[in-house]
């Protein structure tokens, strides 16, 4: 394991809330000493039978503590899934049958070992320790929450007040969720935003039983393709895992770049330095290829991104154009910047640098597919690398710099 430090770094990458990072630090500096991993649990509730990245925020986390040395426990929710998590619901959800839960959790194992290692995965399900509980068992357990403190949840006190059912059985899935992390003695839970609620019940849980209390770090949620709401099947802006690869190169290309810079934080270990540098349309692309290759393999991946380049090219230079051209940049060294004004100049395809700005300020320049209105806007020539500038309506030009050979 690395130190402390080290591994706070990658623990907390994107994380929005610790609670609390004194605790925190203090499992890490003991678990180093006596050279004891910690127990990493998060749980899923097989509610449907096929994961999208959205639900991989977490896995990508539990990913990174497994890097580090720790224990990582992915719950199945066999048992909590029949109840239905009552998080962020306006109305009692439809409970699933036994049969529908088993049959998604099996899909769940597949799809979560595409990104964890399953030599060093615990796979857990909550029905192991619920299921045997006596009625006197949960009766016990229902004693150590007040029903005061469940109405402090927001959908709950919301659908209260607009006097919409809640039933008996959903007070139970947070307590259950929490006693969970009693029977797996879990040290750290990791979980969205939106499970704020259910995370603390186990910390209580915990010290009630005689534990000492998880850590809770929670995630945010990630948003969809419409780069508004957050990723479901529901609102239709969702990458599934086992979609095709074409479709997920497709989908991940029609994000905006803010949002792209978000993927790169939440389900990658790129360093962002790195990735901010390069043009967005070409982190986008290393992003969606990535992505595809994590899923369906790295020839997937490049061949996913061939063909979108293929396609892109095809469309946005279109075989006669008004004007299309290639200017090579033989006049300035390899990793050099120039202003997009005057990258514009220099193909000629307007009289002077004062229509160029005026055109990009209008909107009315394209870079690699990407309107540009910044008349600031710096590029970077590197050798090999190709611009594809579209300049008013109907004119196109490929700029690049080539390598000079010089013969002896």
């Amino acid at each position: 394991m690395s130190d402390v430090k080290q591994q706070l770094n990658l623990m907390l990458r994107g994380a929005v809330e610790v609670i609390q990072s004194t605790e925190l630090e203090a499992k890490l500096t003991r678990s180093l000493k006596e050279k004891r991993p910690l127990r990493i649990k998060a749980g899923f509730d097989p509610t449907a039978p096929d994961l999208h990245l959205g639900h991989t925020v977490l896995i990508h986390k539990l990913k990174h503590f497994q890097d580090l040395g720790h224990k990582v426990i992915v719950l199945i929710g066999d048992f909590t899934g029949m109840i239905g998590d009552p998080t962020g619901v306006s109305e009692t959800r439809k409970a699933l049958t036994k049969e529908q839960v088993q049959e998604n959790a099996k899909t769940y194992q597949r799809q979560i070992f595409k990104i964890l290692d399953p030599a060093k995965t615990v796979i857990e399900f909550n029905s192991r320790w619920m299921a045997p509980m006596t009625a006197e068992g949960l009766i016990q357990l229902a004693a150590h929450y007040r029903v005061a403190r469940m109405m402090e949840r927001d959908d709950f006190h919301k659908r209260y007040h607009e006097q919409k059912p809640i039933s008996v059985h959903e007070f139970l899935y947070p307590l259950v969720q929490g006693y969970d992390s009693v029977a797996l003695k879990a040290d750290v839970e990791l979980g969205g935003t939106d499970q704020k609620f259910n995370l603390l019940v186990g910390r209580e849980l915990q010290r009630d039983f005689g534990q000492e209390s998880q850590v809770v770090i929670t995630m945010p949620l990630l948003e969809g393709t419409d780069g508004v709401k957050k990723m479901s099947k529901s609102a239709g802006n969702y990458i599934a895992l086992e979609d095709k690869p074409g479709d997920i190169f497709g989908k991940v290309m029609s994000i905006s770049d803010a949002l792209m810079h978000r993927y790169y934080e939440l389900l990658t270990t790129e360093d962002l330095g790195h990735v901010k540098s390069l043009h967005p349309m070409e982190a986008k692309q290393s992003l969606a290829e990535l992505i595809v290759a994590r899923y369906h393999g790295a020839e997937a991946g490049r061949r996913a991104r061939d063909e979108f380049q293929q396609k892109f090219q095809e469309r946005e230079f279109p075989d006669e154009p008004d004007v299309r051209l290639t200017v090579s940049l033989t006049d300035l060294k390899d990793g050099q910047s120039i202003g997009l004004v005057d990258l514009v100049a220099k193909t000629g395809l307007v009289p002077s640098k004062s229509e160029a700005r005026r055109l990009i300020i209008q909107g009315g320049v394209e870079v690699d597919g990407h309107k540009q209105s910044d008349a600031n806007t710096v590029l970077t020539i590197v050798t090999g690398r190709q611009y594809r500038l579209k300049v008013g309506r109907r004119k196109f030009a490929v700029v690049e710099r080539v390598r000079q050979w010089r013969v002896p």
